[in-house]
């Protein structure tokens, strides 16, 4: 050798990959560790941290002298964010998995048994064996959105049952009980809205987005807005990846001779819902879709089954638009 950094660096085994799986509690989380080396049959380690500052930096403590290749964990209604966030900043590549798709793993390799250092464990083989993809983390301005979308959501939905349970009520004081939670949730709708709008005009990139998705027949302003929270790798992906990411990809169902139809299933719940909505409204008001939806039925498709192939077409359309930064014209290129 002749003593150089590089032939000093080349002789030196590399160390072996770790694999991190974190399983998420309120108060504290789990996480263990896998190597690739193929002689190491149990994890690396599997402790538990305080769900605080104090024991994030005992994980980066314990994680500074290994290869981390990645760390998973699952999406726990926020729970993960901080954790994810600071991983994310101290360097790590961090990927944040639907927990159907732990599960899945799970039964697929016999883990019957669900404790935090199991279920951590099983996390830790699922980044070892799957390598699942790592998504750049959202903003803090993105989580607003996002939170404050699902508030309106949350409001939404209060207001319709209270407007149910006043077609039941019959006694007066209860009518009126009702009628004044109608009017406070309304307010509280507008409120959420105006803050809503005042972000996404708040960034310039933003609202042109929410200005072209709003072009498009049967996407109002608050459809739009919600896609952007919902939906924020819009205009980024492929047709077939913005159709998986919102659960609208079809599926094969096929076992030997049984010819199944496709289904859709998995993707993001919310951004499906509104664009379920949308839709409706489009197959009236949105004459592509609306043509698109008529010659299904008439082939025979089941309604269901001809709104969801709009869904997926109107998505597919959006998408375009979003990427090529151009308005409703009817004629989008779809690819």
């Amino acid at each position: 050798m002749d003593g150089s950094p590089s032939s000093a660096v080349s002789s030196t085994p590399a160390a072996p990959g770790v694999f991190v799986g974190i399983d998420l509690a309120k108060a504290t989380f789990q996480a263990a560790a896998r190597t690739d080396d193929p002689n190491a049959v149990t994890a690396l380690f599997n402790v538990e941290f305080s769900h605080d500052a104090s024991g994030i930096a005992s994980l980066l403590v314990k994680l500074e002298p290994l290869n981390v290749v990645m760390l998973v964990m699952e999406a726990t209604g926020g729970l993960e964010r901080r954790l994810a966030a600071e991983l994310t900043e101290a360097g790590y590549f961090v990927a944040v998995i639907n927990p159907r798709q732990a599960r899945d793993f799970a039964r697929a390799i016999g883990r019957l048994a669900k404790t935090d250092r199991v279920d951590a464990d099983t996390l830790a083989l699922l980044a070892k064996l799957l390598k699942p993809q790592v998504r750049e983390l959202p903003s803090a301005e993105q989580l607003r959105l996002k939170d404050l979308v699902g508030r309106r959501r949350q409001l939404i939905h209060m207001r319709t049952a209270e407007l149910n349970r006043i077609q039941q009520a019959t006694l007066k004081d209860v009518q009126k009980s009702i009628q004044a939670m109608i009017k406070t949730l309304d307010r509280q709708i507008e409120q959420i809205e105006k803050q809503i709008a005042d972000l996404i005009d708040s960034d310039s990139d933003w609202k042109n987005k929410a200005e072209i998705l709003d072009s498009a027949p049967g996407i109002g302003p608050e459809t739009a807005r919600a896609l952007l929270a919902e939906l924020p790798e819009i205009g980024r992906l492929s047709r077939r990846q913005v159709a998986s990411l919102a659960g609208l990809a079809p599926h094969a169902f096929e076992s030997g001779a049984f010819k199944g139809q496709s289904r859709i299933w998995g993707g993001r719940a919310n951004a499906r819902t509104t664009l379920f909505m949308s839709t409706l409204c489009a197959t009236i008001h949105n004459p592509l879709i609306k043509r698109f939806y008529e010659k299904l039925v008439q082939q025979g498709k089941k309604k269901l089954v001809a709104l969801t192939a709009c869904m997926r077409k109107l998505l597919t359309i959006l998408n375009a638009m979003v990427r090529d930064g151009v308005r409703w014209n009817g004629e989008i290129v779809m690819h």
